[in-house]
């Protein structure tokens, strides 16, 4: 096991600090150097014939020992990530649970044969006028896997989360980059991983994990020949440049970037005047939830500007300027929210709230900001994402005005209608507005909020371009697993050549 983890040995030195007070915390870390990050990209590449050709059912049983070993380093993986990223020990200790159950959710769907797609076409021999071969197919992993850890979330979409997971199932060994802001959640979870590697003695390189205080080591990682695709959950400036450089490789390879969305919520004329109390406070629990860190929090809710609406917004207003600021995740998002709230105010959004300040160094404060749907037409910057705590009132004339802003949208992880029965009938506003918003987002909702991601077969997290860099894919829920691998035919094998899964019977 700790062979595996001197890729962290003997770069320049680096420490995790807490965003509460911006005092260095934890131990010192230090960067991968490029020797080292060669060394465990090539036994990842040594280790993948063996790894993936082992049965689903041994690779099955290596993700619920994984979730094993993170169980019992519970209290310390809570203790260092609440340390590191200022998010509450409660919270830390429910995404810990849901790594868990991510884990066993591929596991069980390793031990069911249809998730590899197997299909097979038998021969004939006696066809006219030519004889028809023999082929069949099936899914198979693409190798080594580079997965970024997130900022967000430590855990679930972190060195152990989902990417992961996904990739580990599918056969492919993986390259975990530990996120420069929780370097010590990475290494006790990979400490987890590594431990349940050993005892389910697996070849050694099919785990690894390189550790950097910027992004260098993660560029290296992409452009290095052995590396087969990337998982990444991030910001849309650094998923579009590691896709960049994934592409101007001699072989390019995939990157499947989650790069965040405004996650745009349309409440109808009925709903506002129906459920003004309910939609004022589920839209801000939404909008604020994690300190708005959450890559589905609703950015810009379009609301009707008629009186029907006035309940709603008042009590969306109040609700807001009785929020507490909180710690956000580091120095640089919160740098960033700061920048976006100063991006709003100059395209001319006006500040109808903002929540209650603190006195910490990284404190997030809720802002909630009005504009008339008109004013989107002269400035379409108003439609960008401010990661943190706030949201956008888009006024809005008529329902019908909907259907061209929803044409003129980015690709998003999520959409959101809110209406009364009345006004979800076919043939609707709403129901045209569901049409033109199908081709927009990666999942649909009606009458909830996008904040909270099932983890569940059913689910996509993913989304059109920018959502993500390949719109076809999703990072949450079983189909992720298809990501990280590809079809291969065989023609004419002999029976005992043949990969179990096509073999008769």
């Amino acid at each position: 096991m700790s062979a595996a983890l001197e890729v962290a040995g003997e770069g320049r030195a680096f420490r995790a600090t807490d965003p509460r007070t911006g005092a260095f915390v934890g131990e010192e870390f230090r960067v991968t150097t490029p020797e080292q990050l060669d060394a465990a990209v090539s036994a990842a590449k040594a280790a993948f014939p063996a790894y993936t050709a082992l049965p689903p059912a041994t690779r099955a049983a290596f993700l619920r020992r994984i979730g094993q070993e993170l169980e019992a380093a519970r209290e310390k993986i809570v203790e260092t990530a609440t340390l590191e990223t200022a998010l509450p020990a409660v919270r830390v200790g429910s995404e810990l649970t849901r790594t868990v159950n991510q884990l066993a959710m591929f596991a069980e769907l390793l031990e069911s044969p249809a998730w590899l797609d197997a299909r097979v076409d038998l021969g004939d021999a006696n066809r006219t006028p030519s004889p028809k071969p023999d082929v069949r197919s099936m899914r198979r992993g693409l190798g080594p896997v580079a997965v970024f850890g997130a900022s967000n979330f430590p855990l679930a979409f972190s060195v152990a989360g989902g990417d992961t997971a996904s990739a580990l199932a599918a056969g492919c060994p993986v390259i975990a980059k530990a996120h420069p802001s929780h370097p010590g959640t990475s290494a006790v979870v990979a400490e987890a991983v590594l431990r349940a590697a050993d005892a389910a003695g697996l070849p050694e390189g099919v785990f690894a994990i390189v550790f950097d205080d910027g992004i260098e080591m993660g560029e290296a990682l992409v452009r290095h020949p052995g590396i087969k695709a990337v998982g990444f959950t991030g910001s849309r400036a650094g998923g579009e440049a590691l896709t960049r450089l994934a592409v101007s490789r001699p072989e390019p390879i995939p990157v499947y970037a989650e790069m965040g969305s405004v996650n745009p919520v349309f409440v109808m004329p009925g709903a506002a005047a129906a459920r003004a109390k309910d939609l004022a406070e589920g839209l801000h629990a939404s909008f604020t939830l994690g300190v708005g860190q959450f890559c589905t929090n609703p950015g810009v809710v379009f609301v009707p500007n008629q009186d029907t609406a006035s309940e709603l917004v008042d009590r969306l207003t109040r609700l807001t300027r009785g929020t507490p600021s909180a710690a956000m995740l580091n120095a640089k998002v919160c740098q960033g929210y700061v920048r976006g709230l100063e991006k709003l105010e100059r395209a001319g959004a006006k500040r109808l709230a903002s929540g209650v300040s603190g006195e910490g160094p990284n404190e997030g404060t809720a802002s909630l900001w009005e504009v008339a749907l008109a004013d989107l037409e002269e400035d379409p910057e108003l439609l960008g994402e401010v990661f943190g705590p706030s949201t956008l009132l888009v006024r809005y004339g008529s329902p019908e005005d909907l259907l061209a802003v929803a044409e003129r949208l980015e690709g998003q992880l999520t959409a959101t209608v809110h209406g009364e029965p009345f006004e979800l009938e076919a043939g609707t506003p709403a129901d045209a507005l569901l049409q033109v918003l199908v081709d927009k987002a990666g999942r649909l909702i009606v009458n909830q909020y996008p904040t909270g991601v099932e983890v569940g077969p059913a689910m996509v997290h993913g989304g059109p371009y920018p959502a993500t860099s390949d719109g076809r894919s999703t990072s949450v829920g079983t189909r992720a697993i298809e990501r990280f691998t590809r079809y291969v035919a065989y023609q004419n094998f002999p029976e005992h050549l043949l990969p179990a899964p096509l073999k008769r019977g």
